[in-house]
């Protein structure tokens, strides 16, 4: 029997609990790797700050949920660049969340919410979709080169190097 289609829906508020077990299952795989330089060496939900970003990733009016079966398996936000990220000179979308369940690796998760955030920006009728991702994960640069973007810079934030990426967005169909 094949896989459950992936199904992409608006988050809510009510995400937070899914949106926590994604982060904690995401830092218990890096951590278990040795890449602690993403998101720490602790849990999400065992840092006081981690529960409270997911919170406002929850209530965040970006937020899309993928589910597989009903199950949340990833989650997307598409909204502004962040503040430490150089601004450029043309109109875009960034992705400021994108992640996806380790249990469920190879399944597209991941590229499925990125072809979800081009079909926002361009809905949106913007010409660039950016992201960022930690600069010192070069399977995940690689990845998101593979998903259409192309390295555009990088930044310090307290030490942490990011890899700035964008690709150009199409015009959303008539």
């Amino acid at each position: 029997m094949p896989d459950a289609p992936i199904a992409i829906r608006p988050g809510r508020p009510a995400d937070e609990d899914a949106l926590l077990a994604l982060f904690d299952e995401a830092v218990a795989w890096m951590i278990a790797r040795g890449q602690t330089g993403q998101w720490g060496d602790q849990l999400f939900s065992a840092r006081p700050e981690g529960r409270r970003r997911v919170h406002e990733m929850a209530v965040h009016e970006g937020l899309w949920i993928a589910e597989l079966g009903g199950v949340p398996v990833g989650a997307l936000i598409v909204g502004a660049r962040h503040p430490h990220v150089p601004p450029i000179d043309r109109p875009e979308r960034y992705v400021e969340l994108l992640i996806s369940s380790r249990a469920h690796a190879g399944k597209d998760i991941g590229g499925r919410l990125v072809r979800h955030a081009d079909a926002l920006a361009a809905a949106a009728g913007v010409p660039v979709l950016r992201v960022d991702c930690w600069a010192g994960a070069p399977s995940l640069v690689a990845w998101y080169e593979r998903q259409g973007f192309v390295r555009a810079g990088t930044f310090d934030y307290h030490g942490w190097i990011g890899q700035i990426f964008e690709k150009p967005v199409p015009a959303a169909p008539d």
